[in-house]
């Protein structure tokens, strides 16, 4: 029996096409940029794979919702989940943004309804919103007494000529999503370990009648890989360690959260472990197809293999111009219903997004830099500081946040510079209110220390913080632990490791997100407003006689 299995993860709700192409290989050999993304082309590539074999499951890795655009978070991510509904979903594991609204709101997207546990109001559109009508996987996530948040795992079978073969699945969130969710967002859970609970759940899936073992897991690596080739070449990441301590038995492993397309025959990486491994990119701009040929005789996957169907459905304007449609590559029409639901969606958030906010003198990115800056965090960064700085906002003299916060580059109209709401909506979705605590010397420079040695935060991969106008330091890797931090100033003046300084922080970092647990140990705590809203006002200072200028100058410099 052949059994189609189409998986992808990180959507973050983009139902718009997210203006984002794809690097692939032409027929010539040569690379080519193909514009992917949009719910409703998603929608049409599953519908045109599943007409192809009628023995087929949709599955997703996670962070489906969070960290999304404003035509779904403004909504609470409720279109993201009505799109994913007419999509046909059958399994979505979950990931740590599924967890950013906290375990309330995520029962409220499973189960639907429209009772309000975030300060945004539920419901605007749908009236009631009816939930999510395929089951969030979350084996790993428990509460306080043990029990599973939500379902963990789930069986789906196939029938052929009076045989019956089952796939289940196991879905889970990364271990650390603790550290990457405000604490409030897990209060009460804990999450288990992923290869000890997969291991633990397949005797109960065997006893359920499933003959191939699928894990959706958020979790991820990186390879050096092309996009169709499964050699794992250079494969590394967090996902590893992971993956050699899975059961054999498990067939396929369909991972996310590093927003990296691959595919890998984990044979050639530990012959003991000979699944499947694959990651679909990020944004919907990619679908992977994974086909099992299952001997119905023995129950046995006897073959697999997998390929990256890149979701091309119409041109893109993307910062360096026009990305054409690339016709040696399918192009997919746009699923109606779900085309519907996007413009509805889109008509409601339409004017508000269209709003002119300010005008800038060009294209803020978030590439990082040698020293891990971008543009686009100075600039945010500048903005807080910008919003605290009288003494009546917290009288903050530094700000810092965190790159992953800033969610989308900044790219300002071509012929204007004008830059609208929406636009910088998407760079800041997360709703994070500015907080402004005093912090000693030697307190900044252990937090900044932690950049480079605190939980995921690594030498190999660290978490560059992204500083305001007026601080400046160094950092060498190659020094020890503790001491990699160096000539810490403000305004030319070295800092003082005895004396306070007032810093303006989301709350996500205050309350000891990405792993910066010095952010806790804050005095004199002052809340603020919205960091979207400070932005709004800083880039607002910019008008077309006088645009804003970038922050392009480094303030952090590498030295190793």
């Amino acid at each position: 029996m052949e059994i189609t299995l189409l998986g992808f993860n990180d959507f973050h709700g983009h139902l718009e096409p997210p203006g984002v192409a794809v690097t692939a290989t032409g027929a010539s050999g040569k690379s080519v940029a193909v514009p992917a993304g949009g719910a409703a082309y998603l929608a049409g590539a599953i519908a045109a794979r599943r007409s192809a074999n009628k023995h087929t499951a949709v599955v997703t890795a996670g962070d489906m919702v969070g960290a999304s655009p404003m035509v779904s978070s403004l909504f609470l991510d409720e279109p993201t989940v009505e799109a994913l509904n007419l999509m046909g979903v059958d399994f979505s594991a979950t990931g740590n943004h599924e967890y950013d609204q906290g375990s309330q709101e995520l029962l409220r997207l499973q189960n639907g309804g429209c009772e309000k546990f975030t300060a945004k109001q539920p419901c605007q559109i749908s009236k009631p919103f009816k939930g999510a009508q395929f089951p969030f996987l979350a084996a790993n996530t428990l509460r306080a007494d043990g029990t599973s948040l939500l379902q963990g795992t789930g069986v789906k079978f196939f029938e052929e000529n009076g045989a019956r073969i089952g796939v289940g699945f196991i879905g889970m969130t990364l271990r650390t999503t603790p550290r990457m969710v405000r604490p409030s967002g897990v209060a009460g859970l804990s999450f288990a370990d992923e290869a000890d609970t997969a291991n633990r759940l397949i005797p109960a899936l065997r006893a359920q009648g499933a003959d191939v073992i699928v894990v959706l897991i958020h979790e991820g690596g990186y390879a050096t890989s092309g996009l169709q080739d499964a050699s794992c070449a250079g494969l590394s990441g967090d996902i590893l360690p992971i993956l050699d301590r899975l059961s054999p038995d498990v067939d396929v492993v369909i991972s996310g959260h590093t927003h990296q397309a691959y595919l890998c025959d984990y044979r050639r990486v530990n012959p003991s472990k000979p699944f499947l491994l694959t990651s679909a990119g990020r944004y919907g701009t990619l679908l992977t197809e994974v086909q099992l040929k299952v001997d119905t005789g023995s129950r046995k996957v006897m073959h697999k293999s997998a390929r990256q169907i890149i979701v091309q459905g119409e041109a893109i304007a993307s910062g360096s111009g026009k990305v054409p449609l690339q016709p040696e590559f399918p192009v997919f029409g746009a699923d109606a219903a779900v085309s519907q639901l996007v413009s509805t969606y889109h008509s409601s958030v339409a004017p508000l997004a269209a709003q002119a906010s300010g005008v800038l003198m060009g294209g803020a990115s978030r590439t990082p830099g040698k020293a891990g800056e971008r543009v686009l965090g100075r600039l945010v960064a500048d903005s807080m500081l910008y919003a605290t700085h009288d003494l009546a906002s917290g009288g903050a003299q530094i700000a810092f946040t965190n790159p992953g916060g800033v969610r989308a580059d900044l790219l300002p109209d071509a012929a204007t510079g004008v830059v609208t709401y929406g636009q910088l909506y998407a760079v800041l979705p997360f709703g994070n209110n500015l907080v402004v605590a005093s912090f000693t010397g030697e307190q900044i420079q252990r937090l900044l220390e932690q950049q480079f040695a605190s939980g995921t935060n690594t030498v190999t991969q660290p978490r560059i913080l992204q500083v305001s106008r007026g601080f400046s330091y160094g950092f060498d890797l190659s020094g020890p632990a503790g001491q990699r931090i160096v000539d810490m100033r403000l305004d030319g003046a070295p800092i003082q490791m005895t004396e306070t300084y007032r810093i303006a922080i989301q709350s996500y970092l205050s309350t000891g997100g990405d792993n910066f647990s010095v952010f806790t140990e804050g005095k004199d705590v002052m809340g603020g407003m919205l960091d979207l809203d400070a932005l709004v006002a800083y880039v607002g200072e910019g008008t077309a006689q006088q645009p804003l200028a970038l922050p392009l100058a480094a303030r952090i410099e590498r030295l190793d």
